[in-house]
């Protein structure tokens, strides 16, 4: 028996219900377990997180959205990781500052929040001073958000979609973009304005949300209606992120004989499919012509980068 999860749980918008505390599997894939599939410093994300020195990323197993095309199939699905205490989490994150990490930064952290938030309380109280970053799919309960405001310094999360019809099509939650938008009110009311320190000359995110949004193939027009969504509502108060790192791993997944992947994209042929650079590069000069002043971009080719790090466990045990 977990004592920090609800005995129905409602962490995360599914509210599937589920007896985690008892062992019972949840909609997301995890039970009572807290399964960790990597802790170690990660060069990969936005300049202000990632800097020089690298971000101290947790990744979590399992996952509640499960998008289809998913980067990082493997821990969402539960096919890598290891169960770990709460102690041993927070020693993660300790070790973790020892290497000089810009920061903690929980990877797809939602189903285990009580957890996540327990450890981070008994690592500062031994000595743990980096920023909290909860790096989330967007996909989350304001009760969950608020919950998290004595934990969590800044937020990194995806806004996916604007349209309903492609988070149904994609992540089979049509209600995603209402329920996204209501959390990520809640995170930059929580948070404030974003606020940089400096680490070796260069920024550091210590307060504030950064909001991710990952362009996919054939979704050039949604992709817009992210960029004005969030622009016309946020405006400075945040950091828009526009990445064209999107990789077809359903592709390779499916010449490899994975049924999953195969039925995937019988569904969804397009997600074989990389971005064209023309359509990002319509994208960045949509931003600019709304007037967002200052965002994240990628370079060309960005999907040819190694991104997706090798869950073997670094750092768990």
């Amino acid at each position: 028996m977990n004592d920090l999860l609800p005995a129905s749980c409602d962490l995360c918008p599914r509210a599937c219900g589920a007896n985690r505390a008892a062992g019972e599997r949840g909609t997301c894939g995890a039970d009572d377990s807290l399964v960790v599939a990597r802790a170690a410093l990660h060069f990969w994300e936005e300049p202000p997180i990632s800097g020089e020195r690298g971000s101290g990323t947790v990744f979590f197993a399992h996952c509640p959205l499960k998008c289809c095309y998913c980067q990082n199939a493997v821990i969402a699905a539960g096919e890598a990781g290891r169960a770990v205490s709460v102690e041993r989490l927070a020693e993660m994150c300790l070790e973790l500052q020892a290497q000089g990490a810009l920061n903690v930064n929980f990877v797809t952290p939602t189903h285990y929040a009580p957890q996540a938030r327990a450890a981070v309380g008994i690592a500062r109280e031994r000595g743990l001073v980096l920023p909290v970053v909860w790096n989330t799919s967007g996909y989350e309960t304001v009760a969950a958000v608020r919950a998290n405001a004595d934990a969590v310094d800044a937020y990194l999360t995806d806004f996916k979609y604007a349209d309903a019809a492609l988070a149904a099509r994609y992540s089979h939650a049509p209600d995603y973009p209402e329920v996204a938008l209501a959390a990520l009110n809640e995170m930059v009311r929580s948070t404030g304005p974003v606020v940089f320190d400096e680490v070796d000359g260069e920024p550091r995110l210590v307060r504030g949300t950064v909001v991710r949004h990952l362009m996919l193939p054939d979704a050039l027009e949604d992709s817009k209606r992210v960029v004005r969504l969030v622009h016309e509502r946020y405006g400075a108060d945040v950091r828009l992120s526009l990445m064209n790192q999107y990789t077809p791993v359903l592709a390779d997944a499916a010449a490899s004989g994975d049924e999953r992947a195969r039925a995937a994209l019988r569904r969804c042929p397009e997600l074989a499919h990389r971005v064209p650079d023309d359509d990002y590069e319509r994208l960045l000069d949509y931003a600019d012509e709304l007037g967002v002043e200052d965002y994240f971009w990628q370079e060309g080719g960005a999907a040819e980068e190694s991104f997706i790090p090798p869950f073997d466990l670094t750092g768990v045990l």
